[in-house]
């Protein structure tokens, strides 16, 4: 009886779980990302996929295909005429 008791809870545990999340591709997450800076009316900065071995003093602002990706953000210095 008790092992009909464990396969229950186990049971009503898996179903209750939120569904893992999906693995996104980096250019898909890029765009998102863009969409929402352009929302904010940030400008002159550069995104880049770069592999997450690689990433050192950059900001990171997502994580694409599992973890194995990262898109950093650069801001970009605009160039005042005189």
């Amino acid at each position: 009886m008790k092992c009909v008791r464990w396969v229950g809870i186990v049971a009503a545990l898996a179903l209750s779980a939120p569904a893992w999340p999906a693995i996104k591709p980096c250019e898909e997450l890029k765009a998102e990302i863009e969409a929402k800076l352009k929302e904010k009316g940030i400008t002159n900065y550069t995104l880049a996929v770069v592999p997450a071995a690689e990433v050192k003093d950059q900001k990171v602002v997502g994580s694409c295909e599992g973890g194995k990706n990262k898109i950093t953000y650069t801001k970009e210095e605009v160039k005042k005429e005189k």
